[in-house]
């Protein structure tokens, strides 16, 4: 009787066993088309992100940035803002909120100042790596660089106009930065640009299955229905409402690993992709950018609707002064 016991243990298993292999070779199956994809379009972002960061890493070194900055400083003094102001835009101009963020700490900015140059900040930041990506998916690249200098500076005029200007320096205690030597500056590059490249690859591969799996279960044709009512006023056609949703989330350099699978697809037209990247050149990343000032004392309120305000008068301005052009504002599903 033991003898059978055993064996009928045994043989369940082996039938558990055989059963979680099939498993794990559908699984497999299911998810190595898009592995591949994702390696080869993160390489893609890599390749383009690391040469540029390199360069920008050697214009701070040298003081580059800083001569820059003081060359449009009387600009941003015209729009309510010191000159130390145009270092910390110029910064976030070449690289991220991150690094202005970092700007920022060290110098004595007072809040109504941190408020203007956050926005110019989130709607004009990573323009060399940003701008690359959207000219690979339609877009002319001078038009996103001009639209979104454009749209940074009328958010700091409005900004300028309706803020008090009753804001007190705010004394540079957060950051101090140490002078580091040539080998160090390099070393530290080299350990940002490994972990910025391990995150690459894991984002864009989380967000690829992501959009496999929603697209399979049906859940992008209805994060598409519930964002209809938002796409039509912003006057982008509703197939790109979860792009705009993932932009928005994620940021466009990672959100748009899946704007390049929809557009080599075919799903999405160039035409509609170029309509979606004038608004997200604009608004974009309205959670964790947003999140980022706000977190320095900023209020979100400044810095999220003004954003979204100028990225729908850039959509309807463009699509006014285009060629008559048909634009499909039906549901496509996938």
């Amino acid at each position: 009787m033991l003898c059978w016991q055993t064996n009928i243990q045994n043989v369940c298993i082996t039938f558990a066993s055989l059963k979680w292999a099939i498993h794990m070779q559908q699984f497999f199956l299911y998810i190595l088309p898009t592995l591949k994809k994702a390696i080869k379009t993160a390489w893609w972002m890599i390749r383009l992100m690391l040469p540029i960061s390199f360069a920008v890493v050697i214009f701070q070194y040298v003081g580059w940035i800083n001569t820059i900055a003081s060359v449009f400083s009387p600009i941003f003094e015209s729009i309510g803002l010191s000159g130390q102001a145009a270092l910390v835009y110029i910064t976030a101009f070449l690289l991220n909120i991150y690094s202005a963020i970092a700007v920022i700490s060290s110098l004595s900015l007072d809040m109504r100042e941190i408020t203007i140059v956050a926005l110019m900040c989130l709607i004009a930041h990573n323009i060399p790596i940003e701008t690359a990506i959207q000219k690979r998916t339609g877009s002319a690249a001078w038009q996103m660089v001009v639209l979104r200098l454009l749209a940074s500076f009328l958010g700091a005029i409005i900004l300028n106009y309706i803020l008090p200007h009753d804001s007190v320096p705010i004394s540079k205690t957060i950051i101090h930065h140490s002078n580091l030597t040539f080998f160090q500056t390099i070393e530290l590059w080299v350990n940002n640009s490994v972990l910025l490249s391990i995150k690459v690859v894991f984002i864009v591969a989380g967000l690829l299955i992501l959009q496999r799996i929603l697209e399979d279960m049906g859940i992008m044709y209805w994060l598409s229905r519930a964002f209809r009512p938002l796409m039509k006023p912003m006057g982008l056609p509703e197939q790109v409402s979860f792009h705009w949703i993932i932009a928005n989330l994620v940021g466009l350099t990672y959100g748009s690993a899946i704007m390049f699978d929809e557009v080599d697809a075919g799903r999405i037209s160039k035409t509609d992709a170029n309509l979606l990247n004038y608004h997200i050149g604009i608004s974009h990343s309205l959670l964790e950018d947003t999140l980022l000032f706000v977190a320095i004392g900023v209020s979100a309120y400044y810095i999220i609707f003004p954003r979204i305000l100028l990225a729908m008068v850039a959509v309807w301005f463009f699509r006014m002064i285009s060629k008559p052009r048909k634009f499909d504002f039906n549901v496509k599903k996938h």
